[in-house]
């Protein structure tokens, strides 16, 4: 992918940069920091008067690049009442707005962010029974559109100089993701063989809800991309075999792929952790075009992984979060790594996910100073 001369608006690099064409940079995002990171940073002295965390649409002190989030809500109507069952030094043990109840250790919690995975106690859907008396919460409703707000911002965005995307990362949920939240991993597990029709029927319905939900705003404009998460996936590879994702999950996707992709939604992502890359075909058969975060401590290289898929499959991520802790070295020999694919096109480095608590923040910006030369070519 040679690199253009001629400055370009962000909409055009990032379209440019997705097709294999010459651009002047590649664009420059990132996915944000734990709220631990952010404690540290700020002890060692990072002044962030003038940022805004919200990396999703960029962060101009860092160089990043924007884009545009249509906000879609995806949560139950009405939700759960979220009650505080049980609270003592160590933990809490609360109900939340999904109808889930769960213990979480407060030790270590940073603005509402904790160290550590809850532990989940119980479901709200672990019969049919139970998952028909919550699909009237799915229903279609004025709060999810925000009416009058998106109304508004329709003929900007037919004129918009910046990439647009439908729903923010981790609100748009995928058909795993979203079985799971209302069975539990390990319900879920037996339910696709033990009860197959309750599967069936969550994956329908939420492949109904996904484009009953766009469809209002895809009828008024075009977006660049839609992601939706997916965290189908352990460091060992996926949680659902290829059989059962080929049964339950793929023709739901490919469904919701085929309705976006012909209202004016130009590529298609997952964003799933852990290593999925034996289902990776199925999400190519599809349609989706981007896979990311790509985590290294899940043997997830990309520029392997271009060689295994070819050009057809978009990348981002890869940047991996461990080296980022070590040194400017560890730093500098990473990102020459990564060099051959930035230039190749069809490639967004980012980090693996946020950045947590053991990454300095001079090794931070020494990274971004660094990835600033890796987009345009000169590292």
């Amino acid at each position: 992918m040679p690199y253009a001369t001629q400055d370009m608006n962000d909409r055009e690099r990032f379209i440019a940069v997705m097709e294999y064409q010459p651009v002047d940079r590649v664009p420059n995002w990132e996915l944000g920091v734990w709220p631990q990171t952010r404690d540290r940073w700020e002890a060692e002295g990072l002044d962030s008067t003038n940022w805004h965390w919200d990396w999703f649409t960029g962060e101009s002190a860092l160089g990043m690049d924007p884009k545009e989030f249509i906000r879609f809500n995806c949560a139950f109507i009405p939700p759960f009442e979220e009650e505080t069952l049980h609270e003592d030094e160590r933990y809490i043990t609360f109900r939340d707005s999904l109808g889930r109840v769960r213990r979480a250790l407060k030790e270590g919690t940073a603005r509402g962010g904790r160290m550590s995975m809850d532990t989940y106690i119980s479901f709200p859907a672990t019969n049919l029974e139970e998952w028909k008396a919550l699909k009237p919460r799915l229903h279609m409703a004025a709060e999810r559109y925000e009416p009058y707000w998106w109304a508004f911002r329709v003929e900007g965005w037919r004129q918009r100089i910046h990439p647009l995307v439908f729903a923010p990362n981790a609100q748009t949920l995928g058909f795993y993701w979203f079985a799971r939240e209302m069975l539990g991993t390990e319900n879920l597990s037996y339910a696709l063989y033990d009860q197959p029709e309750l599967v069936h029927d969550i994956m329908e319905t939420h492949a109904d809800f996904l484009i009953e939900g766009a469809r209002p705003i895809l009828e008024q404009t075009t977006v660049e991309y839609a992601i939706i998460n997916e965290d189908l996936s352990g460091k060992g590879g996926p949680l659902i075999s290829p059989r059962c994702y080929k049964e339950f999950i793929f023709p739901r996707l490919r469904r919701v792929v085929d309705f976006y992709k012909s209202h004016g939604v130009r590529y298609f992502g997952i964003d799933t952790d852990g290593n999925p890359e034996i289902l990776v075909p199925f999400f190519m058969d599809a349609g989706v075009d981007i896979l990311w975060p790509l985590e290294r401590a899940s043997d997830q290289d990309p520029v392997r992984l271009r060689k295994k898929f070819g050009q057809s499959l978009r990348l981002w991520g890869g940047v991996d979060k461990r080296e980022l802790a070590k040194d400017r070295r560890a730093i500098d020999e990473h990102l020459y790594a990564l060099a051959p694919l930035v230039d190749e096109g069809g490639y967004i480095p980012m980090i693996d996910h946020t950045v947590p608590p053991d990454v300095p923040l001079d090794n931070f910006l020494y990274y971004m100073e660094r990835k600033q030369k890796l987009l345009s070519g000169r590292l």
